[in-house]
C-alpha cells in the first residue's frame, strides 16, 4: 500500500495563480483590512465637512477609550482591537504561501535588524518634523480636523497599548498598502507608476477622516515610501519608521496634550 504524501507538500501547488485569483485576493485582503477603512473615512469626512463649524473645530479621536470607567474590560477591548486587526497580514500571508512565498518576499522578516533600524529611524526623523509642521499648517488654514491622537485613561497598561497599536498600525499598513499591493498590482500587469499612484492614494483614502491635510500628507508620504522600498525591496525599514513616527505621535500627544501651547487639543 502506497504511503500518503504529506498534507503540507500537497496543499498548496506552487504554480502561479490566474490573473482572476490574485484580482479576488486583492480585493478580499482590501476589503477587509484598509479599502473598507479608506470607504469609512470618506464617509467621516462628508460628514465632517457637511457639519457645521469649520474643520478645525472638529475633533478626531484615536486609540480611545472602549470602555469608560471600567479599565479592565477596555484593556481586553484594546487588546481585541489591536489583534483582529492583524488578521489582514495573516491573509496576506497565506495567499503567499499558495504561491511558495512567504512574508520575507516582501522583506518583512528578522534578516536584516540593524539596517531595517537604521533605515527606519531616518526615515522617521525626517518625515516626522516635516509631518508635524504640515498637520500644524493644514489645521491652521482649516483644512484639518484637530486630530486627538490618544484619550485613553490614567491606567498602567495606557503607553503598552499606545505602542502595541502604533506597531499594528505600522504592520498592516505597510505590509498590506506597500508590499502586499505592489507586488499584486505588478502580477496584474499594472504599470510601476500607475501602482505608485493606485498605493499611495489608497494611504491617502484611509487618512481622509482628518481632513484634506492628512490626505495629502500620507499620499506623499506614500510616493516616498513606495520609492524607498522599490530601491531596498523590503517593507521592514518601513514598518520601522512607521512605528516609531505613531509612537511619537500616541506617546507624545498623551504627555504633551494641554502642557504646550503649540499642540492643538479638542
Amino acid at each position: 500500500m502506497q504511503a500518503e504524501q504529506g498534507p503540507v507538500a500537497d496543499s498548496f501547488p506552487q504554480e502561479r495563480p490566474s490573473r482572476r485569483i490574485l484580482r479576488h485576493e486583492t480585493l478580499l485582503v482590501l476589503g477587509l483590512s484598509l479599502g473598507a477603512s479608506g470607504v469609512s473615512a470618506l464617509i467621516s469626512f462628508v460628514g465632517s465637512v457637511t457639519k457645521p463649524g469649520g474643520l478645525k473645530d472638529q475633533a478626531a479621536t484615536l486609540n480611545a477609550s472602549a470602555a469608560p470607567g471600567r479599565p479592565w474590560l477596555d484593556l481586553a477591548w484594546q487588546l481585541f482591537g489591536i489583534a483582529t486587526a492583524l488578521v489582514p497580514v495573516a491573509l496576506v500571508a497565506h495567499f503567499l504561501l499558495r504561491e511558495g512565498k512567504s512574508l520575507r518576499t516582501l522583506g518583512f522578516d528578522r534578516t536584516r535588524p540593524w539596517p531595517d533600524l537604521g533605515r527606519g529611524a531616518a526615515i522617521a526623523a525626517v518625515i516626522g518634523s516635516t509631518g508635524i509642521a504640515f498637520y500644524l499648517a493644514a489645521r491652521g488654514l482649516g483644512f484639518n480636523l484637530t486630530v486627538v491622537a490618544e484619550a485613553l485613561p490614567e491606567v498602567w497598561w495606557k503607553y503598552p497599548v499606545l505602542i502595541m497599536s502604533a506597531l499594528q498600525n505600522a504592520i498592516v499598513e505597510e505590509v498590506i498598502v506597500v508590499g502586499f499591493l505592489l507586488r499584486r498590482l505588478g502580477q496584474l500587469g499594472w504599470t510601476p507608476g500607475t501602482a505608485l499612484v493606485a498605493s499611495s492614494v489608497l494611504r491617502g483614502s484611509y487618512h481622509l477622516y482628518q481632513g484634506i491635510g492628512g490626505f495629502l500628507g500620507n499620499m506623499a508620504m506614500g510616493v516616498v515610501f513606495v520609492c524607498l522600498y522599490r530601491r531596498w525591496g523590503r517593507v521592514g525599514p518601513l514598518v520601522v519608521a512607521h512605528s516609531l513616527l505613531d509612537i511619537g505621535a500616541f506617546v507624545g500627544y498623551a504627555l504633551l496634550a494641554g502642557k504646550v501651547g503649540w499642540l492643538p487639543t479638542a
